[in-house]
């Protein structure tokens, strides 16, 4: 049972020798790129951590309309070791300062390691319960979730408080939320429309899951988001139209 539960997400050894350097190469200038932006040009880390969730989940989406389920676990395993040397380097080290909220003190290695598990928790359960819309998941996630909190950060004027692990105080914003919604309907329609799903049923399926993760997003708890919002547009494209 559990030999063919996990079968669909291992990869061949021809994947992995090919695909691990590559996704090495991948994540590594994603990690160097935001590292960068935030030692060297002082871009604050809401911008610089959501930088690095949109290029790491929009590949994995990628990957896995291109090369299947194992591309995925391939990519997702060397960023997890990535964020995890990041994690253990802590302190001054560029992809960590990145990667850590300031507001985030004095647990910010735990909403590095939380939004990581939680990312691959989302991942798993969309493929393992909505298989064929998982890309849906990782495009709203990727895409409307990342521009969430920038949104927020930079315009958000009302805002409203969200349950949070740790005792570290959380809000979000109306405007982050209404970035979410838009940018979140956008990604699922053309995830829907490149799986040829005809324009209309893609616009209506793609606007009720941007609707559907707003509110899932707006309620989840700062830290779990990634999971919640993946597996909900999930849901809702397979309930829709499966």
């Amino acid at each position: 049972m559990i030999a063919g539960w996990l079968q669909p997400f291992l990869p061949s050894w021809p994947l992995l020798a090919a695909g691990v350097p590559l996704a090495a190469a991948y994540a590594g200038a994603a990690a160097a790129l935001v590292g960068w932006l935030r030692a060297s040009r002082g871009i604050r880390a809401p911008y610089t951590r959501k930088i690095f969730h949109f290029l790491i989940i929009s590949a994995a989406g990628l990957v896995q309309i291109a090369w299947g389920l194992p591309g995925v676990v391939v990519l997702g395993g060397v960023t997890t070791l990535l964020v995890l040397f990041a994690a253990l380097r802590g302190e001054g080290f560029a992809f960590y300062e990145a990667m850590a909220r300031p507001t985030d003190a004095p647990h910010r290695t735990l909403f590095v390691v939380i939004p990581l598990v939680t990312t691959a928790l989302g991942g798993i359960l969309a493929n393992v319960f909505f298989a064929p819309f998982a890309p849906v998941g990782y495009m709203v996630c990727g895409w409307g979730d990342a521009v969430g909190e920038p949104v927020g950060t930079r315009w958000g004027r009302h805002r409203y408080r969200v349950p949070s692990l740790a005792g570290v105080p959380a809000t979000r914003s109306l405007e982050g939320s209404g970035a979410v919604l838009l940018v979140g309907t956008a990604a699922a329609v053309l995830v829907l429309a490149q799986t040829g799903i005809g324009a209309g049923p893609a616009i209506g399926v793609g606007a009720v899951c941007g609707a559907a993760c707003t509110l899932v997003e707006a309620f989840s708890s700062h830290g779990l988001d990634n999971m919640t919002v993946q597996v909900a547009a999930a849901a809702v494209a397979w309930a829709l139209l499966s």
